[in-house]
């Protein structure tokens, strides 16, 4: 009896879905058109994935879980880096980029509704309900509509809402406060862009940039006080 030493993309699924639940076929597959991934095809058309294909999937999804990274990104970092698997990238040390580096996507990147929800594991009903909420903002005209990056990256940090039942009515209360602190802080970069310095902008940028941070630090701050009776001993 001659054993395979590949999967089918079946297996593959079954393989990866207790450290990836919302995982699809569908999903694999749109992985591969965007040349994330290349199984080989037997005679037959069907894909066979080796252990090194798999592994290579598994480092595409934890840097989209954990690092919310858009595929473009994933791509050009898999290209540098040889795509590492998670053994050598451990023994190497190797550490998640700085959140304010996956905070900012590259302009560019349009994807339609489809492509969204094949990337994310969102369903085109809760994409369209985020956006009548002014969670996501698509773009483009006359029926030529599509997601850039940076709705990739707030719809991968919303969907771990959607795990605790949260709906996305209730999320209309952070793109208030992000809009209220945008103003904020717009006030006071402002006099920096009024002046009549070369470096203003990019003073005016590398502020913004310590204020954002700083904002992170008291609003978890701040959290965690008001949650103290329930953190108690954790």
């Amino acid at each position: 009896m001659v054993t395979r030493n590949y999967m089918s993309i079946g297996e593959v699924l079954v393989t990866v879905k207790t450290e990836f639940p919302d995982i699809t076929i569908s999903k694999i597959r749109f992985l591969e058109g965007e040349g994330l991934i290349d199984p080989e095809r037997t005679p037959s058309g069907y894909r066979k994935f080796y252990e090194e294909d798999v592994e290579r999937l598994r480092t595409i999804l934890r840097m989209q879980r954990d690092e919310y990274l858009p595929l473009k990104v994933i791509k050009e970092r898999l290209a540098k880096e040889g795509a590492p698997g998670p053994s050598e990238a451990e023994a190497e040390g190797a550490k998640p980029e700085p959140a304010d580096e996956v905070a900012v996507p590259p302009t560019g990147l349009h994807m339609s509704v489809d492509e969204l929800a094949a990337a994310t594991g969102v369903d085109r009903q809760r994409i369209g309900e985020l956006e009548s909420f002014g969670i996501l903002c698509s773009h483009g005209m006359n029926g030529d509509k599509y997601y850039d990056g940076e709705d990739f990256v707030v719809l991968s940090i919303v969907k771990d809402f959607f795990k605790y039942g949260v709906e996305a009515r209730h999320l209309t209360m952070y793109r208030h406060f992000a809009e209220r602190e945008a103003s904020f802080f717009q006030g006071i970069v402002m006099p920096i862009l009024r002046q009549r310095n070369p470096d203003a902008r990019k003073t005016a940028a590398q502020n913004l940039s310590e204020l954002s941070a700083i904002s992170r630090k008291l609003k978890q701050a701040l959290l965690r006080t008001n949650l103290r009776p329930y953190l108690q001993g954790s």
